[in-house]
């Protein structure tokens, strides 16, 4: 009886500080409480519905992904006026990026909400896994414009460095493949595994150099994987005297 009652104690404090974080970042109260909660439930802890679905939070992150990427451009093609296509597709997938998001989910509070079985294996993007979920349970909760808001106004402005960004070289392949170029070396990049295991497929790529395996990295997209590979391997080959980075 003890152990229920202190079982439902952690329960009623974990979900009064996710109501408080939510009526921070919202400035409002959460119509569906029950929405939000579903957005911060690993699949490492999923639960069960009436229907016998596994029920977690890769629908509302699928979601949130396209939501966000919407908000961004929006923001973006608003802040700079005069630049063109290229330099905005660059800063979207800068801002997006899931080490981005991994860190505004930190700065923002984001990441001790999170329900997962610390057990269950290491997540590397799931702060921003989560973030994305977040989004998406606010706009099914609020609606676009309000979303809009939040991302923009309470998170971006607040908690998002886009001057750094801006200065940030962050296409590390097209770094790697200059440097292959300059020193007669062939770059490539191949998928070595994809997991489909979830709601979205994960891609893993791996750079190879002259034919010889470099790093590799893990992201739903083929394109974001390249570049976090590209990044690994990159500063490992910096680290290692063997290109000279000015």
């Amino acid at each position: 009886m003890l152990s229920l009652f202190r079982k439902s104690a952690k329960v009623d404090i974990r979900d009064k500080e996710l109501k408080l974080f939510l009526r921070n970042i919202l400035g409002c109260k959460p119509k569906n409480i029950s929405i939000y909660k579903l957005a911060l439930t690993h699949k490492s802890y999923y639960f069960k519905n009436s229907k016998g679905f596994r029920m977690n939070n890769e629908r509302l992150e699928y979601l949130g992904d396209t939501v966000l990427s919407t908000i961004t451009g929006d923001y973006l093609f608003k802040r700079y006026p005069y630049q063109g296509e290229g330099f905005l597709t660059e800063m979207r997938s800068k801002i997006v990026s899931r080490a981005s998001l991994n860190k505004l989910a930190y700065k923002i509070g984001l990441s001790k909400h999170i329900q997962y079985i610390k057990d269950n294996g290491q997540f590397l993007s799931m702060d921003g896994d989560a973030f994305e979920a977040i989004v998406g349970a606010i706009y099914l909760d609020k609606g676009y414009p309000f979303t809009y808001n939040v991302i923009t106004k309470k998170i971006f402005a607040l908690y998002l460095d886009v001057d750094s960004l801006e200065n940030t070289d962050w296409n590390f392949k097209s770094k790697l493949i200059d440097w292959g170029q300059k020193t007669k070396q062939k770059v490539s990049y191949q998928v070595i595994n994809t997991n489909e295991t979830t709601s979205r497929k994960q891609y893993t790529i791996q750079v190879y150099i002259d034919d010889v395996g470099q790093e590799s990295a893990v992201d739903f997209s083929i394109k974001a994987a390249e570049q976090l590979a590209s990044e690994k391997t990159y500063k490992k080959l910096v680290e290692e005297n063997i290109i000279k980075d000015e």
